[in-house]
């Protein structure tokens, strides 16, 4: 999906603007998956006289990120704040006049250099308010592990997984002693966490399409095609109806889990007992996703929508948002606070995850480049992966149809 924008200068948002009931602005913010979020807008609510804030929540990234887009091409209809994906991010920058200037004094040296320079355009206006970033472990099913013999203490687990090849020796070992699970939970989701480990995958740094061509990419593309034919993936589209009910139903054992994965697995697997996090990461360390909060020139209430959005971005709030959705912040002062250092969650057998989590964000040697033309070469790469899982496509036709794909974009 390539992002051609036609803005109408008159525009403004029709989802913003609008006057609640008890004569308050009404601000909507738009996100997707879990931001941890619910309790901090009430939390704002109760400190306002003049606003009120109704979030909307998208089921999954790709969804929110249609309608962003549609919204945008038409020039109406966004909402006052609006969520983006770190992927989307170099695309939406060449469109920059679509968004407010957040730039402001009170907030410099807020963030991680790296994330606010990655939302800064030339001229020097800032896009987006960073929110999380992605820092990655693993996530298993120590009651799965202990079924196939395998160790199930987080640190013991941790030494299975120091690489790719052990990590999916292992999930060969444990599929041989469970047949009826699966090892991880998405082709497309492993493909991910591996992509996400090379420096320059789809475009080098001046960002000419190098994916073609790209050595590392055709080896993760025909490691993850070939390890479903053994068994190891479910096979399912990750954020899929199917996937989300695996969860309850023994699907798979283990998954790739950036901080903002530990609340999707609380909410779909609720309920079920066993789920753990391991201090480690095949390969080193590895960096999914984070987001940024967006003030559309849609909005009507700009002013008050950026205040939002730097009260929500503030570490304060981005402490209290990780112990609401394990969403990891990008804040230099939230990484120090003891609430973020000391957290420890239930669900995953008490884990420390404030800890691991630290420690994962200290493992990841560089963030890996992403032009503007990368989200759609990524999610080319994705379906070229689906179709070899669903039968649709022989590994060798799926690799053909991705570069027929690949000289389309570029």
């Amino acid at each position: 999906m390539a992002l051609t924008l036609a803005m109408s200068a008159a525009a403004c948002g029709g989802d913003s603007g609008d006057a609640s009931e008890d004569g308050k602005i009404k601000l909507t913010v738009a996100t997707f998956n879990e931001f941890g979020y619910e309790d901090l807008i009430e939390e704002y609510n109760a400190m306002q006289d003049e606003v009120v804030v109704e979030q909307k929540k998208a089921g999954t990234a790709n969804e929110h990120q249609d309608n962003l887009y549609t919204k945008l091409a038409a020039g109406s209809g966004l909402s006052d704040i609006e969520a983006i994906e770190v992927d989307w991010l170099a695309a939406l920058m060449q469109e920059s006049d679509a968004f407010v200037d957040l730039s402001d004094p009170e907030v410099e040296g807020r963030w991680l250099d790296w994330k606010t320079e990655a939302a800064t355009t030339d001229d020097g206006a800032l896009i987006g308010y960073g929110t999380d970033i992605g820092p990655e472990g693993i996530c298993y099913r120590s009651d799965l592990f202990e079924k196939a013999g395998l160790p199930t203490d987080r640190e013991e687990v941790a030494k299975l997984f120091t690489s790719w090849d052990s990590y999916f020796d292992a999930g060969r070992d444990f599929v041989k002693k469970v047949p009826d699970v699966a090892w991880y939970d998405a082709s497309g989701a492993t493909a991910q966490a591996m992509i996400n480990q090379v420096e320059f995958s789809y475009e080098d740094a001046d960002n000419t399409v190098i994916a073609a061509d790209n050595a590392a990419v055709k080896d993760i593309f025909d490691t993850v095609t070939s390890l479903s034919d053994e068994g190891l993936s479910t096979k399912l589209v990750q954020w899929s109806e199917d996937w989300t009910a695996s969860f309850q139903d023994d699907g798979f054992a283990t998954m790739a889990c950036p901080g903002w994965m530990l609340g999707v697995i609380e909410g779909n697997a609720a309920g079920v007992e066993g789920w753990d996090i391991a201090n480690v990461f095949p390969g080193g360390g590895g960096n999914w996703g984070g987001s940024y909060l967006t003030v559309p020139q849609q909005g009507e209430h700009q002013e008050e929508a950026m205040a939002l959005a730097n009260w929500l971005t503030a570490p304060e709030q981005q402490v209290k948002a990780f112990e609401a959705k394990g969403t990891f912040p990008s804040q230099p002062a939230a990484l120090e606070d003891p609430l973020l250092t000391g957290a420890t969650n239930a669900f995953f057998n008490d884990a420390p995850t404030g800890q691991i989590l630290a420690e994962r964000a200290e493992a990841v040697p560089f963030i890996p480049h992403k032009g503007p033309k990368f989200a759609d070469i990524n999610t080319a790469f994705q379906q070229a992966i689906q179709r070899v899982d669903e039968g649709k496509e022989s590994a060798d036709e799926a690799w053909a149809s991705f570069l027929a794909d690949v000289e389309r974009l570029g």
